[in-house]
């Protein structure tokens, strides 16, 4: 019986925790982050990235990044100023919990041309396949981004960042493939995964 009781008190706290959490995490959000990433993380714009759905550790190291400048940017170095480690966690875990989204990709043509690289890479050129890095549904990991449904733009952009070593941290791999891409692959394969998604996902313009 006492056993039952304080499996049930740790179960509560662990709920009141997780609410304090979400509650924390609405009040930054709507602070700091829902001009450029919208309340629900779905992003006001295609040049800032998606963050409903994104891999909960991704996004800690991520912001820990920006918040140290290890990750240079003017606007996310400034936003992330400041945050301490539990706001961070409580944001991750508010981002990575809301539904995933997609976009509706019509020129499949091109599309393809993205699919093949994803899937087979470049042999010609040395470009590995991104899935066997980000997942075969770009699912991405604990240490690697979510690329599934992501703006075409932001990936793009990111792409051509690793390339030219301006983006400023994670660039080690990423360097060297990236390096390799034409601007045609890299469309290509931001496209493609820009719709990529998962039965549970909503697909969006």
């Amino acid at each position: 019986m006492k056993k039952a009781l304080f499996i049930a008190a740790l179960l509560t706290a662990a709920g009141l925790a997780q609410a304090a959490n979400q509650e924390l995490a609405k009040s930054i959000v709507k602070e700091k982050c829902h001009l450029c990433h919208g309340e629900e993380g779905e992003a006001s714009s295609a040049i800032y990235p998606r963050l409903a759905g994104q891999n909960r550790d991704y996004l800690v190291k991520q912001l820990k990044n920006f918040r140290d400048g290890k990750r240079k940017s003017d606007t996310m170095n400034e936003m992330a100023a400041g945050l301490k480690d539990e706001e961070i966690e409580a944001l991750a875990e508010y981002f990575s919990g809301k539904p995933a989204l997609s976009h509706r990709v019509r020129d499949k043509l091109f599309a393809a041309v993205g699919e093949y690289l994803f899937k087979k890479g470049n042999k010609y050129s040395g470009i590995p396949a991104c899935k066997s890095c980000h997942g075969e549904n770009g699912e991405g990991n604990e240490q690697l981004p979510r690329l599934a449904g992501q703006h075409k733009r932001y990936v793009s952009d990111q792409l051509q960042a690793f390339g030219e070593r301006a983006r400023t941290n994670d660039n080690a791999v990423m360097h060297t493939v990236a390096s390799k891409l034409t601007e045609m692959e890299r469309e290509a394969v931001a496209l493609y995964v820009s719709g990529l998604k998962a039965d549970e996902e909503t697909t969006q313009q």
